[in-house]
């Protein structure tokens, strides 16, 4: 990084210093990620999470801290969200049930945890005295949309429950901001991946995924021709959002949804070649796994590309990691701690 972005990296944590922040979706990979650095600036953190998808080990790294505390519960509960926000200056929201496919299958419970647990959220914000509410939008808001790249005021019709209860949290928010004074601050994320992504399950990301099964000499499965494109975006550059979202003292950078991504998009079939390339560099024998391909997703947009001017401009955003630097410090994240053969 240049001096002028090492300065600015300072400047933000030393303005999480004894900041007291809530964590929600602690336990998962974003959550764990946020929690990690924010202690390691300095901040005092309380996390939450359920574990219906978060695992405990990924609190193993940083749950003996001084500056950390955790509560075990659901923010589908009221009271629990309302203890959750006691004494907290600002809230970094990351629960949700994450995926299409899932809200798919069941579009109650990711109505239930993204609609009325968001709504929780809020309401325990607003009555405990909460600052700022930072939370987790998504990328599939933009729906049937065909412009590209994706401007943050541009979107089309939602193409799944997931999509849609990530837009009413948009709705929510800025409600909330009118008529109750809570700052807010939405981030859509564009397909994030990174270290703690879990691998398994029936909803693993497509990269965990992929890395998993080539690890294992196991072939992955494009869906359809492997022309649909993403902006995948390194764990690193989330972060950054989330911080500079948390720092910001500027009143026009607030009530605002901004995306959060690299500004660059790479097919599926790109991405598998960039996966069994810098794998091969661990172990040879990936590069002759086959690739398979299987039909569309349901659900699914066809290209996702997002433009970041807007978080330069009024947040400061510099990604830190383009596609392949992200890839080669995830793989080398996931090779030593979850290769089946060491």
């Amino acid at each position: 990084m240049q001096r002028k972005d090492q300065n600015s990296i300072m400047k933000s944590n030393h303005a999480l210093k004894n900041r007291f922040i809530l964590v929600t979706g602690a336990a998962g990979f974003i959550g764990s990620n946020l929690c990690e650095y924010l202690l390691a600036s300095g901040a005092k953190v309380r996390g939450l999470d359920n574990f219906t998808t978060g695992h405990r080990h990924n609190l193993d790294d940083f749950s003996t801290h001084d500056n950390f505390e955790f509560l075990e519960g659901d923010i589908r509960d009221l009271p629990t969200c309302l203890e959750a926000c006691e004494g907290i200056a600002m809230v970094l929201h990351q629960a949700a049930l994450g995926s299409v496919p899932r809200s798919i299958k069941d579009p109650i419970t990711s109505n239930a945890v993204n609609v009325n647990g968001f709504l929780n959220m809020l309401v325990a914000c607003r009555d405990q005295g909460v600052k700022r509410f930072i939370y987790a939008a998504s990328s599939s808001t933009y729906g049937d949309s065909k412009s590209l790249p994706k401007v943050e005021e541009v979107i089309g019709k939602p193409l799944s429950p997931y999509a849609i209860t990530k837009y009413v949290n948009e709705l929510y928010a800025d409600n909330f901001r009118r008529t109750y004074g809570l700052d807010t601050i939405g981030l859509r994320y564009f397909n994030v991946f990174g270290r703690r992504q879990d691998p398994n399950g029936a909803y693993a990301a497509v990269i965990p995924k992929f890395i998993g099964l080539l690890l294992k000499y196991e072939s992955p499965v494009i869906n359809g021709d492997g022309s649909f494109s993403r902006d995948f975006t390194y764990i690193d550059n989330v972060i950054q959002m989330n911080v500079l979202a948390l720092v910001t003292d500027d009143t026009n950078a607030l009530n605002q949804v901004y995306n959060t991504a690299v500004g660059d998009r790479t097919t599926l079939l790109e991405l598998v070649t960039h996966l069994k390339e810098i794998l091969s560099d661990f172990d040879p024998k990936i590069a002759e796994v086959a690739i398979k391909h299987g039909p569309n997703r349901l659900g699914d947009i066809p290209h996702s590309l997002a433009s970041v001017d807007k978080a330069k401009q009024l947040l400061g955003y510099n990604p830190s990691h383009n596609i392949k630097e992200g890839l080669q410090a995830a793989i080398a994240w996931y090779y030593n701690n979850l290769n089946p053969k060491l």
